[in-house]
């Protein structure tokens, strides 16, 4: 009976307040659903990036839910002040402590806000080069031709030198010729077989021309524009292509130079 009358006594004393901070609790949830909500259609609308929608819906959700809980914790009767103040001392300690990390969020900001780079486009920043293939808070993915990723802190990019080559790329094809013969009509054919591959851009037109003159022939600049993904593609067909086309003409590639020496009397000439 003691025991019954203990359990009665403490429904009756604490039992609307217990009830009055669930409630709180439960239309806290609520209303942080209603604003994450709310918050990412607003952001949605801006097109801003999907990790910065994400990174603002969940704040937004946190600092409802925190609102809701001291409000229920004060309906418990604790004190809210020194509670308060507890939070601030351990954020601040929290926050020398993940220092790095949050140096990096930070980072990631600026790049999602300024953005100097997006998915998708070709960078070269901090000593190596990529496909952007993700912008996150804390670190950059970039993806290489051999399908490997390289992960940037994002701290490593802010701040730094960064080459962004966008969306195309510019070839740099190495084709020396010998025996040209008539150059118009070779630059002609050369410009025709770079524009009949399928992964060249019309716009901007390939640069097709005479870089260089050489002992036996001449060196042509062939510069065509391609789409990233295209680069390792295009460039091996391209140099397949022009093989045929000058072997169909008639006209030979320069062959690597080769070097001989003669021994004359145990000496070298």
């Amino acid at each position: 009976m003691h025991v019954q009358e203990l359990i009665v006594d403490l429904a009756v004393r604490y039992g609307f307040q217990v009830l009055g901070a669930v409630v709180v609790l439960l239309l806290g949830a609520i209303v942080a659903r209603w604003v994450g909500a709310l918050v990412t259609g607003q952001l949605a609308r801006r097109s801003m990036e999907p990790p910065m929608v994400q990174l603002l819906t969940r704040a937004a959700k946190i600092v409802v839910m925190l609102f809701a809980l001291v409000v229920a914790m004060d309906k418990l009767g604790f004190q809210i002040a020194p509670l308060v103040a507890g939070i601030g001392v351990a954020g601040l300690g929290i926050g020398f402590a993940l220092q790095g990390v949050l140096s990096n969020i930070v980072a990631g900001m600026t790049i999602i806000f300024t953005k100097p780079f997006r998915v998708g486009e070709h960078i070269a920043v901090a000593g190596v080069h990529g496909d952007v293939a993700s912008i996150d808070l804390g670190s950059t993915t970039l993806l290489h031709a051999d399908r490997s990723r390289v992960i940037i802190p994002n701290r490593k990019i802010v701040g730094e030198i960064l080459h962004n080559f966008g969306v195309y790329r510019q070839l740099n094809l190495d084709v020396a010729v010998a025996q040209p013969g008539d150059l118009t009509i070779l630059l002609r054919g050369v410009r025709d077989v770079v524009l009949s591959n399928p992964r060249v851009l019309k716009d901007p037109p390939p640069v097709v021309g005479i870089a260089q003159l050489t002992d036996v022939g001449v060196k042509l600049a062939v510069q065509p524009w391609v789409k990233v993904p295209d680069v390792g593609t295009a460039d091996g067909e391209l140099y397949q292509a022009l093989a045929e086309h000058l072997h169909a003409r008639g006209v030979g590639v320069v062959p690597p130079l080769r070097h001989e020496v003669h021994m004359l009397n145990g000496s070298r000439n």
